[in-house]
Parts: structure tokens; sequence; C-alpha cells
């Protein structure tokens, strides 16, 4: 398999995440590096359908490590579902002669490539970036650390008014159905209560935290909400509940939203998107496909990937053990 790969594609697909472009470069130059040549595909499966593709080599790179966002854009491609669409694609691939794929994204891009990959007999290799850290058979996604870190910068600055006027804030985090970011950056910053949708434990665990913390002396509080919280109530309806339950409080509500995806990586990303893009091309050399590169007890791994996207979470109960115990 290894002399039969001579050019290699690399994509972003699905949502940015800080550190698609770290990847990108990492795997432009392992390419250069292995003497293969490489080739960018601007706007995800839908520019690999139209054929959108720039040559690139190792000082086409140059610069863009510390960048956030994706200089190859991304896409959300209705056409690239369809079996019509993947076959227009795969005719852009033979006609550039380009031999296989690294896709950098999330479960929608590795499940784009898997049928892909499968209905073309195409090697396909995924790099998972995504700030929600919701893919299996890694530790960490690019760009989970950076979102994390402007998290905690932002409820950092937040509980400095929250401790002026004595307010009780509830603050949204990003995540979809994965409480990584909020069960994390609420021990980080010591949010005095964290939702996250792997636990539907109601409201009056809330309310009772609440109570405690008030009678325990505590004039502000901060709340850290995932967006995807089993309560059944959006972070505004929440606040109103607390409101008509609780007396003396002084509640307001901030969402975050997409200040998390952005700015530049943090020193993790960037070294996890090194290794990664590395990993990628070598696996692609070593005749490995349908496997996604990611992190393990600090070692770098290949995982099957159907297991990127089908396994079980992450949930580390552990972690929200501590933030009980921490928080009182």
């Amino acid at each position: 398999m290894a002399n039969k790969i001579k050019k290699i594609g690399v994509l972003t697909s699905g949502g940015d995440a800080p550190g698609m472009n770290a990847a990108i470069r990492a795997v432009v130059r392992a390419c250069s590096f292995y003497k293969i040549d490489c080739v960018g595909v601007y706007r995800g499966y839908q520019g690999l359908m139209e054929g959108d593709f720039e040559e690139l080599n190792a000082r086409s790179v140059r610069n863009v490590i510390n960048k956030g966002g994706t200089f190859l854009k991304s896409a959300r491609s209705m056409e690239f579902k369809t079996k019509e669409g993947r076959k227009r694609a795969y005719e852009q691939l033979t006609k550039n002669n380009i031999d296989a794929l690294v896709v950098i994204g999330g479960d929608g891009t590795f499940t784009g490539g898997i049928y892909f990959s499968q209905e073309f007999d195409l090697p396909i290799v995924g790099i998972p970036a995504t700030i929600d850290n919701d893919i299996s058979g890694t530790d960490f996604t690019l760009g989970y650390d950076t979102a994390l870190n402007t998290v905690v910068d932002a409820i950092d600055k937040i509980r400095d008014t929250a401790s002026s006027h004595n307010r009780l804030f509830f603050i949204e985090v990003m995540g979809r159905d994965a409480g990584d970011i909020a069960l994390n950056s609420g021990i980080g910053a010591g949010a005095e209560e964290i939702l996250i949708p792997e636990e539907d434990e109601g409201l009056e665990r809330m309310l009772e935290s609440l109570r405690k913390s008030k009678m325990s002396g505590k004039l502000s509080s901060i709340i850290v909400v995932a967006e995807g919280e089993k309560s059944g109530k959006n972070i505004f309806q929440l606040a109103e509940h607390v409101e008509e339950q609780l007396e003396g409080y002084d509640i307001r509500v901030s969402v975050l939203g997409h200040i998390q995806r952005g700015g530049r990586p943090s020193c993790f990303d960037r070294v996890l998107a090194s290794k990664l893009g590395v990993g990628a091309v070598e696996a692609l050399i070593d005749g490995d496909s349908k496997v996604m590169i990611g992190l393990s007890h600090q070692k770098v791994v290949r995982v099957p990937l159907t297991t990127a996207i089908d396994g079980e979470a992450k949930y580390d109960k552990e972690l929200r053990r501590v933030a009980d115990i921490t928080s009182v």
C-alpha cells in the first residue's frame, strides 16, 4: 500500500474548532517529509464534489499553527449524503489523481467518510476536531482544550461582577449532548452547581444546593449549564424557575455561544494537532483506512471510525464527585 499513496487530500468539515489549521499544517508537512503530494480541499465535502482543490506544500502552511478556525473553510453538504453526491466527489478525486483522504471534523464528518470509503474502496483517515469532546476512542478532540480555557476565562470575568452585586448567574456553555465543557469549566471556575446532559437529577438538587449556599453565607453564585442538559427547560426558563422558588436572588443569564469556538488554539491543541496530523499520514502509508487517529493515555492510537462515532460516552463520574465535594 505504501507505494500506492502518491497524493493525499485533506479537508475540514462540520463545525470549526481551534487547532484545525495546526492539523492541516501537520498533514501537509508530514506529506512533504515522506515525499507525498498533498492537496487541500476547500469547503469540506461540498468542495470535494466541486473539485475546489489547491496543491499545498510545506511553505503553504506557514504561520497558520496559531490561527483559529480553518483556512480550508468548512461547509455542511446535504448532497454528499446521497450516493450521487459521493460519486461526483469520487470522480473529482480520480480526475485529480488523489489516492487517499484525511478528514478533520466530528461524527458527521466521520460518518460521511465511512460511507465514501466503503462505496469506492478509498483510503480515509479521520482526525477528531470538535470543541464538544464527544468522540469515542480519544481522550481529547482538537479544540476542546482551547474552548475550555475560553469558558473558564469568561466565567472568571462574570464572577467579578456577580460578587460585586451579589448576583446569581446562569451561564450556558456549548457541548451538544456532552457535558465535558460544563463539568470541567465548572470545576475550574468554582461553580456552585453544574447541569450536564449525562445526568437528569431534576431541578430540586439545584434548588437545594442554592439554599445551602445561601445558608452558608454565599452571597453570589455561578451555575454552569450545558446546552443539552435534561431538565426540559432552557436556561432562561431555569432562571425564572429559581426566581419563583427562591427569594432574595438577583438573577442574570449569560449565553457564551460561539465565542467558545474561536480564538488562538492553546499550546495543548497545537501539539495534539501536530501529533494527530503526522499520525494520519503515517496510517495511510501503513495501509490503514477507515480509522481515526486519537490520543489515549498520552499515546497516539488508531481507532476504527465506527468505534469513534458509536462508542460509549466518556462521562467521568469521578469528576462529578469532585465537583460536588468542592462546591460546598
